[in-house]
């Protein structure tokens, strides 16, 4: 039975799927963002255990295959998504929040979240992981704080990642193991080096730094060239 009212509801609702369609992308995201639960202090940031201790580093690494890169001639930064994603099953994932906010709220202390929207980090202070710096976090200023992927993507890219499906290179790309928040002209000059080309200038980070890098290799089975080899056993043997 068709009543009177037929064509006005479907005009309505012709009237919202445009309205839908019009909003920009990044209002949309907001809109899914508000209605997605707030994140706890129990989201998961880091994996259980991640980084390996000392031991349990050096038996991962003794057991990476050994070879050189490939393929470092086709990476584009493109094949490992489009930017941070939260639809991911790695840590942090499908948490409502962007993969740079989880790596701040994790990473930074005297942190002060955005009463409207915990995901967002208003405030906060870095202590440098590679230099031992201070570096303050202003969501309203130009911050010296970068997010690092610890093991590049061009250093991922060369050691296998190349011959992986693009949901597992976006997973890694967004992966808060594979992340660190990082002083910007140091994250610069790291690029996408090995430990035999590129060691945190403070070498109290030294063992730490050995240990994400071997367990980011173990978890993802990357290669490592003979020379990165010898460098994680050198950072490795720091541990004491």
């Amino acid at each position: 039975m068709r009543t009177a009212a037929g064509p006005a509801v479907g005009a309505l609702i012709v009237l919202a799927a445009v309205a839908t369609a019009c909003t920009p992308p990044q209002l949309q995201r907001a809109d899914a963002r508000r209605s997605t639960p707030p994140p706890t202090a129990t989201s998961a940031l880091t994996t259980p255990g991640f980084p390996p201790g000392p031991d349990r580093a050096r038996d991962q690494l003794a057991r990476l295959t050994v070879a050189w890169g490939k393929n470092w001639q086709t990476y584009k930064r493109s094949e490992f998504g489009a930017g941070w994603s939260d639809e991911t099953d790695a840590p942090g994932g499908r948490n409502g929040c962007d993969t740079r906010d989880d790596v701040l709220r994790r990473d930074l202390k005297d942190l002060r979240e955005d009463a409207r929207d915990p995901c967002v980090v208003v405030s906060g202070t870095l202590h440098d992981p590679y230099t031992g710096k201070e570096l303050p976090y202003s969501h309203r200023r130009a911050s010296r704080i970068e997010t690092d992927h610890v093991v590049a993507l061009g250093a991922a890219w060369r050691a296998g990642a190349w011959a992986w499906t693009p949901a597992r290179r976006l997973a890694y790309a967004n992966d808060l193991d594979v992340l660190l928040a990082a002083d910007k002209d140091t994250n610069y000059a790291k690029s996408s080096w090995t430990p035999d080309k590129w060691k945190p200038p403070r070498k109290e980070y030294w063992c730490e730094y050995g240990r994400r890098w071997t367990g980011i290799k173990a978890k993802y089975g990357l290669t490592v060239t003979a020379p990165e080899k010898r460098a994680l056993q050198e950072l490795l043997a720091t541990c004491g």
